[in-house]
Parts: structure tokens; sequence; C-alpha cells
């Protein structure tokens, strides 16, 4: 992955940042890339800060949302992020070209909530996409792992059209593409309101596999292990949180993405209780798991992709901060 001064800044520039107030010092700060705001991991880690738990951790914390995972990674890799949740494809890819860094915490083993779809008026099906366009998020994001391995296993070819997280909906919707990869709760959310439809489930079509990580700089994770800890010791407190509180955890959901609470508690039951609790890379299977993940980006058409191995840090568990 190519890191220029004009990809940092356009990432700069497009992503949102949300600081956490608290004791902490700057120092003490931990800067959080996001892949897109209508996201779980951005359920999971404004959990962690209206819950305060990454101030029980004694520490600070910075959300920034950028537009796509590629861009998300694209930060990290220029010193922007401390710790980013991205598909493990990219610190793959990544170490080929100098961009030194590791899974440290298995976050989700299924595209829970992703799906295919197309305007509810659409006569479309997945084969009839051949030749068409399909809205992504970016190249080497999630969706556009998805969106090559539907043209790997369904034998067919469309056009992959990066519009960012908050684009993949309004050109559906507008017509300017003729598919798109959407992630939950959008999915559900133009599902329910009738104005898609679903011709692709790929939490159901798709292998399980490890399909997003808790990810950070080698250097990081050297220089600053507690940092990383406490990181994670705070998300997965949020996470435990939220399963535990259901009624507050959709009301946060509708509120953060104002959606109706029937399709945040969609959300909730669907891709929120389904995410992995433990987070241990050192768990039984997870290394296969991942290395599952890295075939499938290869056979989707990823190159240079490392062995599994060589992105796995069994460095860190995390131990979830309670209230």
């Amino acid at each position: 992955m190519s890191i220029t001064r004009r990809h940092l800044l356009a990432t700069v520039a497009a992503s949102t940042t949300l600081v956490m107030p608290g004791i902490a010092k700057a120092a003490d700060k931990v800067r959080i890339g996001l892949p897109t705001k209508t996201y779980w991991p951005t359920t999971i880690a404004e959990t962690a800060v209206r819950q305060k738990l990454f101030e029980k951790e004694g520490i600070g914390a910075e959300l920034t949302i950028y537009r796509g995972g590629a861009e998300t990674f694209e930060a990290m890799a220029a010193g922007a992020a401390d710790v980013i949740l991205d598909a493990p494809s990219l610190p793959a890819a990544g170490r080929k070209k100098g961009v030194m860094s590791k899974v440290v915490a298995n976050a989700a083993m299924g595209n829970f909530g992703w799906q295919l779809m197309v305007l509810a008026k659409s006569t479309l099906d997945v084969k009839d996409l051949n030749g068409k366009k399909v809205a992504i998020t970016s190249a080497g994001s999630g969706s556009d792992l998805l969106a090559l391995w539907t043209i790997q296993e369904k034998k067919i070819d469309f056009t992959r059209v990066p519009v960012g997280g908050g684009g993949l909906v309004p050109n559906l919707l507008a017509g300017n593409v003729d598919a798109a990869v959407v992630y939950s709760p959008l999915s559900f959310q133009i599902a329910k309101s009738g104005e898609a439809r679903t011709i692709l489930d790929y939490s159901k079509e798709v292998p399980p596999s490890l399909t997003a990580g808790w990810i950070t700089p080698d250097k990081y994770a050297q220089e600053k292990p507690e940092m990383v800890q406490k990181t994670l010791n705070a998300l997965y407190g949020a996470l435990a949180f939220m399963r535990g509180n259901k009624d507050t955890t959709v009301k946060l959901i509708a509120d953060l993405y104002e959606i109706p609470a029937e399709i945040a508690a969609l959300e909730y039951e669907n891709t929120i209780m389904k995410l992995e609790t433990d987070g241990s890379m050192s768990a039984p299977n997870t290394l296969e798991a991942l290395q599952l993940s890295l075939d499938m980006a290869r056979l989707g058409g990823m190159k240079d992709l490392v062995p599994a191995a060589e992105i796995v840090s069994t460095q860190f568990k995390p131990v979830p901060t309670k209230l």
C-alpha cells in the first residue's frame, strides 16, 4: 500500500474526530481509528467513551472516523492512529510494503449484517451484475473484499466503485450504481423501509473466518504495550456492557445513527451479540481462521499477502474493564 502526503491529507480532511475529555495526560491518550461511522466498531468505541471505560483504565481516547477500511489503515501507517479496527488482509498486504503492524485482538468471525443490495424496484440478481457498477467503501476495505469474493465465487465481473462509507446508500438510492455492498445497520434500515432488497447475504454465503480485528503498529506495541492492553480492556469492557444492557445499547445505536429503535434492535441481535467477546489471538483455531480470511482475500484478487502467522500478536489478551 502506497502512503503518500496526498493520501494522508485527503484522509485527514475526510475524517471526523471525537475527543474524549478525561483526566489523562496528553501522553496517555490513545488515538483510535474507525473505518466508518454507522458501523459496530464505532458503537463499541462510543460506548467505551460514554461509560468512561478509558478513564477507568487511566487513559484518554481520541476517536477518528474515516471513510473506509483502507483510509483507516493508511492513517495508521502514516502515524495518525495507534489502534484501528480493520480487515486482516490490510496488515498482511502492508507488511510487504514496510507497514509493520499486527492483529492484537480478534473482533469478529463473520460478515454480520453485510449484504449485497439493489433497489427494491430493480430486477437484477447476482448473476445479472456482470458489467454493472457496484458501490464499495474504498479499495482494500472489507466491502471491497466481499465484492472481490462475489466476482470470484459467482464467476462474474463488475466495476467496483469506491464511494466511502457514507456514500453507499445515497449512491444506491440515487441510481448512480446498480448495487452496493452495504454493512449493518444501514442494510437492515433500507431493507425495512422497502427502498432496497438483498440479493446476497454475506453472513450466510461466506465461510466463517476472522473478518475484523483490532490492529496496532509493531512499534507502538513495543514501546507502549500498557496502552495497547488498556485500550483493549476498555473496548472489550464496552462490548461486555453492551451485551448485558440491551435497552441502553439499542438506544445508543438509534441515537448515534439516527435510525428507528426497531432497526437498532436488529443491529443489536444480528451483529453486536455475534461479536467475539474473548478477543485473544491465542485462542484455539484463531490462527486458522485468520489464514482462511487471507486465503479468501487472495482468491478475491489481493496479492502479496504474508502468512497469517506474521501478522498475529499473542502478546495481549483483553481483560474487560468493569463499571
